[in-house]
């Protein structure tokens, strides 16, 4: 007999027509969950109450059909006392889960983050009465970047936070899940009876081969570049982390060792960089543009900071020539990206930690190639150079990909893993409360 259809309550503090990166993890689990028994429910924040510029492309993505609950949040202005938005919202989000639960709408709560103060949330109802839930860590909650190491800095006191609050939004959820192993496995070292009491699962964002049939994206070209005027035009998509920065140095250093070598391929090259700003919405925030102009690079190198509209950019990976990826000198850092840009039928550079689970399926895929580096070794400029101009010399053809590499990091198959590892935490999530108590949720 097949299992009746359940309800998974999904928090997304921010959900499209959001811009940030962080939406995609919600909108692509539910495109899928209900292929493998889940029906999806969105808590999210009203668009009001982003400050990011808002993408009605990417909104055209969202099934009609979810169901989509936004909530109010506290307003930015005409004061901003708190910008995240997982703090503004909460009590909204709080109350509204609050609501489904009581009209037993819902069999598993599931909270994306971050925002990772609404990792919270599902602390916050179990202490009313217990239900099953679980985290998702995109990024990991706690962990040392270079602007925490400040002492008493606005970073190093959200780190201090982190560090005590974590500990109680995850004392009793029954699942813990993210992009890759390595986002969780600090939470199951700091709190290890976890590994007794909760189911762990890790998989990617995914791609989706339907984001790139858009109607829009097929009658547009770039903005940004002509993809006809004999130019090799390498474009980088999406926020640049601090711990790439250095990795980005080296490749420019290397790009600027081809023109002192005289190669003819940097009379040719152009790369382009876009939402690599300090800021999603500050146009003048460049971060790449110093760096290139500092080692002469002015001619080859352009940034658009900003964040832009997702389907803008699907429509500038398509027109390039091939698409880079600059990785982080973290292990756990697997950036999701580049199983996007490969469904942008374009070859794929990426400068990869030697970890990352990338690097190999770009090589046996036949969809690009890999530079690797580690936490102690970034790649050597001359090492950059040669890959270039290996990379521009080689034939690409799509036809020639081994797409079979990829199915394994497809939305679907990322949701149908979410979907098990929320049955078996659902499950065992029953026995044990059947012999503890009789919770009325549990249906």
């Amino acid at each position: 007999m097949k299992q009746a259809e359940r309800t998974v309550a999904l928090v997304a503090p921010h959900f499209p027509p959001s811009n940030l990166a962080g939406v995609h993890r919600a909108r692509l689990l539910s495109q899928h969950l209900h292929e493998f028994g889940w029906r999806p429910v969105i808590v999210t924040t009203h668009w009001r109450h982003y400050e990011e510029a808002l993408d009605w492309g990417l909104a055209s993505l969202v099934d009609p059909e979810l169901e989509v609950i936004r909530t109010p949040a506290l307003p930015t202005k005409p004061i901003r006392v708190i910008g995240d938005v997982g703090v503004r919202a909460l009590p909204w989000h709080l109350s509204a889960l609050r609501k489904l639960k009581r009209e037993k709408r819902f069999d598993f709560l599931y909270i994306t983050v971050p925002s990772f103060y609404s990792a919270t949330l599902g602390q916050l109802l179990y202490r009313e009465a217990p239900i099953p839930f679980g985290i998702d860590y995109i990024d990991p909650w706690v962990h040392v970047w270079p602007d925490a190491e400040v002492k008493y800095s606005k970073a190093w006191v959200s780190m201090k936070l982190s560090e005590r609050l974590e500990p109680w939004a995850v004392r009793n959820a029954a699942l813990i899940t993210g992009v890759a192993t390595a986002y969780y496995e600090g939470v199951l070292e700091r709190n290890p009876n976890l590994r007794e009491t909760c189911v762990t699962a890790a998989m990617p964002y995914g791609f989706s081969t339907r984001d790139f049939s858009a109607p829009s994206i097929m009658s547009r070209a770039p903005s940004l570049f002509d993809p006809n005027d004999g130019n090799m035009h390498l474009l980088y998509a999406g926020a640049l982390l601090p711990k790439a920065v250095g990795v980005l140095e080296r490749f420019l250093e290397g790009v600027a060792l081809l023109r002192e070598r005289g190669s003819l391929l940097s009379n040719r090259l152009r790369v382009h960089f876009i939402g690599t700003g300090k800021s999603p919405n500050d146009p003048n925030g460049h971060a790449v543009l110093p760096v290139a102009s500092r080692l002469g690079l002015g001619d080859v190198v352009t940034e658009h900071p900003h964040r832009m509209a997702y389907l803008d950019v699907l429509v500038h990976l398509t027109g390039a020539s091939g698409v880079l990826i600059v990785g982080s000198t973290e292990r756990h850092y697997t950036p999701s990206k580049v199983f996007q840009a490969v469904q942008s039928r374009r070859p794929v550079l990426a400068l990869l930690h030697e970890a990352s689970t990338a690097v190999q399926v770009l090589e046996r895929s036949r969809a690009g190639m890999a530079i690797t580096l580690s936490e102690r070794r970034l790649p050597e400029p001359s090492q950059v150079a040669d890959a270039l101009e290996r990379f521009a010399s080689t034939h690409y053809c799509a036809d020639s990909v081994k797409w079979d590499q990829f199915e394994a990091y497809s939305a679907r198959e990322s949701a149908r893993q979410v979907a098990a590892a929320m049955d078996e935490a659902l499950d065992r999530y029953a026995r044990e409360a059947a012999q503890k108590w009789s919770p009325s949720f549990v249906r």
